[in-house]
């Protein structure tokens, strides 16, 4: 009995205590609560919310797809505004192609409502004396034109009373292309009041609030290539 406790078996036993006191500092114990080994050979689980199909990472359309989508979109949308514009007119047709062709956001419908804004906005501005629309709207030559009727006018002593009524009637009758520039001539057939006041405010021109029917074929141009997207007045002619 003496011999089982000699001093070499009790500190074997010390030490052993030591090492399996600092094993279970150091890994802990067992709960319950702990996950289960992992099996490298089985696929990991989804959560119960979560679908096999939600891994995957969904591409949206490649530039490149989509950009020739809004080509070929854009090309039918010219080809049925050329028809719709030209009425028949090969010429015209022709014309209209070629603008797109320089440059491709060329659109006769907008080219035409914009057109008809302007129209407005230069009778108006003409009528009020305002030159600082018109330079916006006029290339110099015919600015000048407007600017010498302002001046006279003014001298005189005349006012004008305007009304923008409306327009019936708006065609495009020309289109092309030259060596710089794109050029559309439009015809406008509007319904106006305009009556002309001298110093003393006595009516000299016009009747008031009464419509009149005018005509005017006017033309405007842009230099493709340029980064101003405006197109401005180059000529204008008065219908009969």
């Amino acid at each position: 009995m003496d011999e089982f406790f000699d001093i070499p078996t009790l500190i074997v036993i010390g030490v052993a205590i030591v090492v399996l006191f600092r094993l279970r500092q150091v890994l802990g114990t067992r709960i319950g609560h702990e996950r289960p080994p992992v099996d490298p050979n089985k696929p990991a689980d989804l959560t119960p919310d979560r679908k096999p199909e939600d891994n995957i990472l969904t591409m949206r359309p490649r530039p490149a797809d989509q950009k020739s989508d809004d080509e070929d979109l854009r090309k039918r949308k010219l080809e049925a505004e050329v028809e719709q514009f030209s009425n028949g007119d090969k010429a015209l047709a022709d014309g209209f192609n070629a603008i797109a062709e320089a440059d491709p956001t060329f659109s006769p419908k907008s080219f035409l409502e914009g057109a008809k804004q302007a129209y407005e906005m230069v009778l108006t501005a003409y009528a009020s004396g305002d030159r600082k629309t018109l330079k916006n709207l006029l290339e110099k030559d015919v600015f000048d034109g407007f600017d010498h009727a302002m001046d006279a006018r003014e001298a005189a002593g005349q006012a004008v009373d305007f009304t923008f009524v409306g327009l019936p009637k708006v065609d495009i009758s020309h289109a092309e292309v030259d060596k710089r520039n794109a050029m559309v001539t439009v015809q406008f057939h509007a319904e106006v009041v305009s009556v002309t006041k001298g110093k003393d405010g006595a009516v000299t021109e016009g009747t008031p609030d009464q419509v009149k029917t005018i005509a005017d074929e006017w033309t405007f141009a842009r230099n493709p290539k340029s980064r101003d997207p405006n197109w401005k007045l180059i000529a204008t002619n008065q219908l009969e």
